[in-house]
């Protein structure tokens, strides 16, 4: 008799014909709670569209309204095997290096000169590229500077198609990474890269050779204004070939940005503006 009055409490509770309670409320309690929670939810969702909204209009859609301005951007060198930024092969080995080749190909495809004169401008060399906006009128969309791949001469792909490997005289391509309103370099001064090997490595790494003269990355290429802004800006490069690097050894390189403004590292990272990779070129005798 116990579990038959347990089991007619529980049909009571979930319908009680008596009261015409549904799980202990009635339909006008039950339709005041609906009500109240499509009300809360309501206002919620009207209060995060109001503020997404609020956001939104702070919002840039060329470049950030906030950012980190980095006081030195950081550098890449292509190819780049993997993320341990080591390049090694053996030069009798063709399938040792012509990964090495075929990255550079197609890292540099977009520098061709036929692509640049379709897309880009001829600009005045040394000085900055600056297209300001005009109050709230939109420079939109940015010019762009022309970046030939051969500028690059014998790290162009265009007179040696395996950029110096099959040789032993393997080139290397710098960039710095994009950093929007940077101006690097004071009175006229253009910043340079500058590589050589880590002290352990000083009497290895030999001759070396940059293009364009001196590393330079020419001011005409900056400021850079952002993405949306700027669609068909093209980073400057500086190619590095290493003429007599000692074989069958491994060589630890740096190369590093060299201008006026711009620091060398700092608290928050080291190795900001420079970068580091092994080089070893091996040959069989």
């Amino acid at each position: 008799m116990a579990k038959d009055g347990e089991k007619s409490e529980w049909r009571e509770f979930i319908w009680n014909p008596r009261t015409r309670e549904f799980l202990g409320r009635t339909a006008s309690s039950w339709g005041l709670i609906f009500l109240f929670y499509v009300v809360f939810y309501i206002f919620l969702a009207g209060l995060f569209a109001l503020t997404m909204y609020v956001m939104l209009q702070t919002l840039d859609e060329d470049k950030p309204t906030w950012q980190d301005r980095l006081a030195t951007p950081g550098m890449v060198i292509r190819p780049k095997a993997d993320e341990t930024f080591e390049i090694v092969y053996t030069v009798q080995k063709t399938e040792s290096w012509d990964m090495y080749a075929q990255a550079l190909d197609n890292f540099l495809e977009p520098y061709n000169d036929t692509m640049q004169l379709q897309k880009n401008d001829e600009c005045t060399p040394d000085q900055y590229f600056l297209q300001e906006d005009s109050g709230d009128v939109r420079n939109n969309p940015k010019r762009s500077c022309q970046f030939n791949r051969s500028v690059l001469e014998d790290c162009s792909g265009f007179n040696d198609r395996y950029y110096g490997y099959q040789e032993g005289k393997p080139c290397i391509i710098i960039k710095l990474n994009r950093v929007i309103g940077l101006l690097p370099g004071n009175n006229g001064q253009a910043p340079y890269v500058t590589c050589g090997a880590k002290r352990e490595d000083s009497d290895k790494i030999g001759e070396l050779v940059y293009f364009p003269p001196n590393g330079t990355f020419n001011l005409m290429y900056y400021p850079y204004y952002g993405k949306k802004a700027q669609v068909n800006y093209s980073q400057p490069l500086v190619a590095v070939k290493f003429l007599n690097i000692t074989a069958n050894e491994d060589v630890n390189i740096e190369c590093k940005i060299n201008a006026n403004n711009i620091p060398i590292g700092s608290d928050r990272d080291k190795f900001a503006g420079r970068v580091s990779f092994k080089l070893r070129i091996n040959i069989n005798n």
